[in-house]
């Protein structure tokens, strides 16, 4: 069983940085494409970056160099490091596992969540 668990949100001044991560359980972590998403209260969850098994990674517009994604494949874990955030930044963050190994920019694409975590960009 996967099991999907993410860390690091918090309150934070707009301009300032936040690092996530996403900690997976089992063996074959290596395998697997990572993704980062974020939903506001009324509002679609949307995608914000994707890597894959090898490390080809993609963003959104909204989080071209400002956010990078990254991964860890011997702790088991991909991250998140945002700078630059904005109030509009602010939303639950959710990670996601595609356990095919390619990641993507759809939600279908992915067959493990996270619980997410806040990321509240404010003065």
């Amino acid at each position: 069983q996967v099991q999907v668990v993410e860390s690091g949100g918090g309150l934070v001044q707009p301009g300032n940085s936040l690092r996530l991560s996403c900690a997976v359980s089992g063996r074959t972590f290596a395998n697997y494409g990572m993704g980062w998403f974020r939903q506001v209260p009324g509002k679609e969850r949307e995608f914000v970056a994707t890597i894959s098994w090898n490390s080809i990674t993609a963003y959104a517009d909204s989080a071209k160099g400002r956010f990078t994604i990254s991964r860890d494949n011997a702790k088991n874990t991909a991250y998140l490091q945002m700078n630059s955030l904005k109030s509009d930044d602010t939303a639950v963050y959710y990670c996601a596992v595609d356990t095919k190994g390619m990641g993507g920019r759809g939600m279908w694409e992915y067959d493990r969540w996270g619980q997410g975590t806040q990321v509240t960009v404010s003065s």
